[in-house]
């Protein structure tokens, strides 16, 4: 197996490098994503609208439940796949943007995926509204050669056009909703369904021609909905969806909690992973309680929650009870790159410095963005090599490098003003104040201006090995050069026992 990012400078994609063939694989005229486009923020405008007016996703989320439900499809909404007794699947997340960064995970995500039984998207399976228009290029075309199904949850931007486009691709076609009653004039509804954004009329019409891309019998998959419960081997898998703002209905809530019931091992699948950025999330539901009390219940038996939305990798091994919950973050799959470098000293949960893993590392991550505005701004002195970021780093948490510096490497006053300047992260206790504003800056301004045409590009994604006593989950790197597109190098390996 090839270096990874913990090994070598090369194997985390940093010098020359042959560029891989991802870029055959893409059409001639992708539509890209432009985060900074007027017109793109104003059509991504109803996750705002949600949190002015109030968020209208469980009443629609209940009426599509409901659309499935007269097709014929169980209330319990749980269903079941044959596997071997020893099976794999992959989990990939946030995958639609349509770019080079998109492309660039593909040829490994089908390398590590050869024998796998099918793949899990977490998240966010077509940017920037989840128009049908846009499923041609960002997820049929790429994944036109991967041979097993696709099963997904939405993420907050596949609920900017009400989730119909979702629907048709991974719900058998499901025809749309009849139009929702008109609300009174000038109440708070009345603003909000006069600014929603909605699908186009024609949006769609290419959608049959699109799905030829992955056609093969095998392919093919129908689900029971938005969220679902998986049987496959000794395993169950639990996708949630968590909407527009990250919350549970109540009516999904009290479906969560009586498919959660057994000791029947357990992976949750959900958009708002719980422990991301050194913070705990769990996820309320309407009505009381929250995510995390499900998951932590021992009579539940999860092993594993994964959760998108975060587009890096990141592991928190938590204690609970006596038993480890491994919280993942999958978000890597094909979005611009969300920082890292910005995560504080982790002490969370149990979970310290020494236990907790995340990709690109922060050295890495901060080597990237200093660079990238280092071009923008026209700034050289601003970029710092990957040796300089990562003993700069190292400094400011008061850890041990994940990737050792060079050895003549120093921390100099421009090395510690350029982290300053880019919001690395740093120790809890100097933290406290800064680190929420920080951390909103860089997901929500800084992160999405991130996108970027040349390697490497810092993607990622999991295969995860079942057995009857063991679930081994790994996750592997993409950087757009072509040796880790040969050989996808393994950033993080755990061995989750499940008796």
């Amino acid at each position: 197996m090839s270096d990874s990012s913990r090994d070598t400078a090369q194997g985390a994609g940093w010098g020359s490098a042959e560029p891989g063939a991802y870029k055959q694989l893409m059409p001639p005229h992708v539509r890209k994503v432009s985060w900074l486009n007027p017109r793109t923020l104003w059509a991504a405008r109803n996750g705002v609208l949600a949190s002015w007016f109030g968020d209208p996703t469980g009443r629609t989320r209940g009426r599509w439940v409901a659309r499935r439900q007269s097709a014929g499809v169980p209330a319990d909404k749980v269903f079941r796949r044959e596997v071997p007794d020893r099976f794999s699947f992959m989990v990939i997340g946030d995958t639609g943007e349509g770019g080079e960064s998109q492309y660039a995970a593909v040829p490994g995500f089908l390398k590590i995926g050869q024998g796998t039984e099918f793949a899990v998207i977490t998240s966010d399976v077509i940017y920037p509204v989840g128009s049908a228009d846009d499923y041609a290029d960002k997820f049929f075309r790429p994944y036109r050669d991967y041979p097993a199904p696709f099963y997904a949850i939405p993420g907050n931007h596949d609920w900017y056009e009400d989730l119909g486009a979702f629907m048709r691709v991974f719900c058998a076609d499901t025809p749309p909703l009849d139009p929702a009653p008109r609300p009174r004039p000038l109440g708070r509804a009345w603003w909000q369904a006069l600014l929603w954004h909605r699908p186009r009329p024609a949006d769609g019409q290419h959608l049959d021609e699109a799905r030829k891309l992955r056609s093969a019998p095998d392919q093919q998959a129908e689900q029971p909905g938005p969220y679902w419960a998986l049987d496959a081997g000794p395993v169950r898998l639990i996708g949630i969806d968590t909407g527009l703002l990250g919350t549970l209905d109540a009516e999904q809530g009290a479906w969560l909690r009586e498919v959660s019931r057994g000791t029947r091992p357990k992976i949750l699948i959900t958009g708002s992973p719980l422990y991301v950025d050194g913070e705990h999330h769990p996820c309320p539901i309407d009505g009381g309680g929250t995510v995390d009390d499900i998951v932590r219940d021992p009579e539940h038996h999860y092993v594993a929650s994964i959760g998108g939305d975060i587009h890096n990798y990141q592991r928190y091994p938590v204690q609970v009870d006596g038993r480890t919950i491994q919280y993942i973050v999958s978000g890597g799959g094909g979005a611009f790159m969300h920082a890292t470098h910005t995560i504080p000293r982790v002490s969370i949960g149990g979970v310290s410095e020494r236990e907790f893993r995340c990709y690109p590392l922060r050295g890495d991550s901060l080597a990237f963005y200093s660079h990238l505005y280092a071009r923008r701004l026209r700034l050289p002195r601003l970029g710092l090599s990957e040796s300089e970021a990562t003993a700069v780093i190292a400094e400011r948490l008061g850890i041990e490098p994940g990737r050792a510096p060079g050895p003549d490497t120093r921390v100099t006053r421009r090395t510690r003003l350029v982290a300053s300047l880019l919001g690395a992260g740093g120790r809890p206790d100097r933290t406290a104040r800064v680190r929420l504003p920080v951390r909103k800056m860089y997901t929500q301004l800084f992160s999405p201006s991130s996108v970027t045409y040349t390697p490497p590009f810092f993607k990622s994604f999991l295969r995860l090995d079942v057995g009857a006593q063991e679930l081994r989950v790994r996750c592997f790197a993409a950087t757009g050069n072509r040796p880790q597109e040969l050989d996808p190098p393994m950033e993080d390996e755990v061995v989750i026992p499940l008796k």
